[in-house]
This record gives C-alpha cells, structure tokens and sequence, in this order.
C-alpha cells in the first residue's frame, strides 16, 4: 500500500502545522517500509543493533498510544506487547516472530486514536498528566515530531541495507 505524504500548508496556523508534520513524519514511516516483505520488514538489518523496520513501527504504536491517551483521555500508561508493564524495548525485541498486518494495524489505529484526540482538544495549551509530569498538548506534537524523525533515520539506514532504496 502506497502512502501518500503531503507537507502542511505553509500558511497553516500552528496547530494545522503541528499535525501536519507529524501526518508527514508518520507517512514516511509507512513510505519506508512499502514494497517490503514480511521477512525483510522482520529483519535486524543493521548489526549489531536490534532495529528492524517492523520494530520501530511497533515501538511507535506504544509511542502514541502512552503520549495522547495519558495526556488528552486520562488513561493509564500500559504497554501494547508488554500488558501490564511499560517496557520500551518489547517491540523492538519481539518483532522478529510478530505478525506484520497486525503490528501495521496496531500502528494505524494508534495514529488514528491520537488524531482523534488531538482534534477533539480545545487547544494547544490543553495540559496532561503523563507519568507525573504535566505536559502541554504542543510540547506533546513537538515531541512527537522528534520521535518520529529521529527513528525515520533508522529507518532510511535499514531500508538501504536491505534493498538498496535511499532518499523520500
């Protein structure tokens, strides 16, 4: 399945710029992985790291779900691989055995339910609390932002590994 990624406007106001390009950061995740097959997207790539595309992808479904949910739901932190307990590294350690249109499943709605949330917020200066700390509903995009880009690096690294694609 191709994504499709497009820039904010560049006159969007804060928050339509905010979304925006967190909507871009998390297609090109989706871009980095297209064409792949189970196995490569399984595959640590980069030795001797553990990174595999697959595990930044569920990493990042965990990443949504315990940033927007504590923050604008007021729900409990808890892991997606791990019930229970927060554990950051399960997706990254059990993603050589998991199903792959589940993990992309996971992914999306995660991305969809934090969409939700953040639309239905009065405003960027909507404040949280997540593991004790307050948070503001821009810091939280801002931060979002930066996590995506910076596993979207990893991921250019593995996906030129393993078939030579570079660049988007």
């Amino acid at each position: 399945m191709t994504e499709e990624r497009t820039l904010p406007s560049w006159d969007a106001g804060e928050r339509g710029t905010l979304t925006g390009f967190l909507d871009f950061q998390r297609a090109t995740l989706a871009v980095k992985c297209d064409g792949l097959t189970d196995a490569q997207l399984r595959r640590q790539a980069v030795p001797p790291s553990a990174l595999s595309l697959l595990g930044i992808v569920r990493h990042l479904a965990e990443v949504e779900r315990n940033w927007f949910a504590p923050l604008l739901a007021a729900e409990d932190m808890g892991g997606i691989y791990a019930p229970g307990k927060l554990d950051p590294e399960v997706a990254f350690r059990t993603a050589d055995t998991a199903d792959v249109a589940e993990s992309f499943a996971i992914w999306r709605a995660e991305c969809d339910r934090a969409r939700e949330l953040t639309a239905a917020a009065a405003s960027l200066d909507v404040t949280g609390i997540r593991g004790g700390y307050r948070y503001s509903l821009r810091w939280v995009l801002t931060h979002m932002i930066e996590e995506y880009a910076r596993h979207n690096g990893h991921a250019d690294l593995l996906r030129e590994r393993l078939d030579g694609t570079t660049g988007q």
